[in-house]
């Protein structure tokens, strides 16, 4: 097979892959929404843990078993605090419950995502917000979408005039870390019209894939934080990069994703 057929193959191949996994995200979504109502309480941190962990479960019987299935000799990744380069080859980058806080909360703001990763790159991703019924899906050079519909970063060019977001610090994150989240927060009420500060991270980057906001930035990433976004942002015409402005892999410690108009505005204010 030449190699012009045989991107092609792999590019079909990943379109019907991608159809597959929208429908296990969406199947596991729907497991959540049934949880989701009341506010679940806890009083000590190993209560929050088992309430944290039995709703990463209940996703996680639907989406292991379907993913296996699509893509048997893929690796396998649900640990959404971890960091840094995987092994070669592909792997499943999996959150069961993105913004699971939120979802114990009876808050709206949480999400379902899988990720494929193919030699460290992300080629396909799912994400669905079983309470809006919204689910985002961007391949590798196929654009960014919503349920089917292309989109686009915003066309600012004037960090004064646009809305710019960020996450809190990870729980157990080092001082020198947090004290950074703090700082680029101040800086940027200074710069930009509007700071949003929130979490789940990957519901910033669809809104940033969307054109609603501007720019996303975040100290200390993790891939299943960063992954979904980072291939519907780039999708959707978006820059990537560090804090500093320099190329971001999953073992950077900062992250930066905005529209282009904006981008050098936005890493010049987070380095000031």
């Amino acid at each position: 097979m030449s190699e012009t057929l045989e991107a092609v193959g792999i590019a079909a191949s990943d379109a019907d892959l991608l159809d597959q996994t929208a429908i296990a995200v969406r199947a596991a979504g729907s497991a959540l929404r049934e949880r989701f109502g009341e506010v679940v309480r806890y009083q000590t941190r190993e209560e929050l843990m088992r309430a944290l962990a039995a709703n990463d479960e209940a996703a996680l019987d639907i989406l292991r078993p379907r993913l296996t299935r699509l893509r048997p000799q893929a690796g396998w990744v649900e640990d959404e605090l971890d960091g840094g380069a995987l092994p070669p080859g592909e792997w499943w980058v999996v959150d069961p419950a993105e913004g699971n806080v939120n979802h114990l909360h009876a808050l709206p703001e949480w999400a379902v995502t899988a990720t494929l990763v193919r030699e460290n790159q992300p080629v396909l991703t799912v994400v669905h917000l079983p309470m809006t019924g919204e689910t985002y899906t961007a391949r590798t050079g196929a654009g960014a979408h919503l349920d089917g519909r292309p989109l686009h970063v915003s066309r600012t060019t004037d960090l004064g005039l646009g809305i710019v977001a960020t996450s809190q610090a990870r729980p157990d994150e080092e001082d020198e870390v947090v004290r950074r989240v703090g700082s680029s927060i101040t800086a940027m009420l200074f710069d930009a019209l509007v700071v949003r500060t929130a979490v789940p991270a990957t519901l910033h980057l669809l809104n940033v894939a969307a054109g609603r906001i501007d720019a996303f930035w975040q100290f200390a990433g993790a891939r299943a934080d960063l992954l979904p976004g980072t291939l519907l942002v780039t999708e959707a015409g978006g820059r990537i990069s560090d804090a500093e402005g320099r190329p971001w892999t999953p073992w950077s410690e900062s992250f930066l994703a905005a529209a282009p108009g904006i981008h050098t505005q936005a890493a010049a204010t987070l380095t000031r």
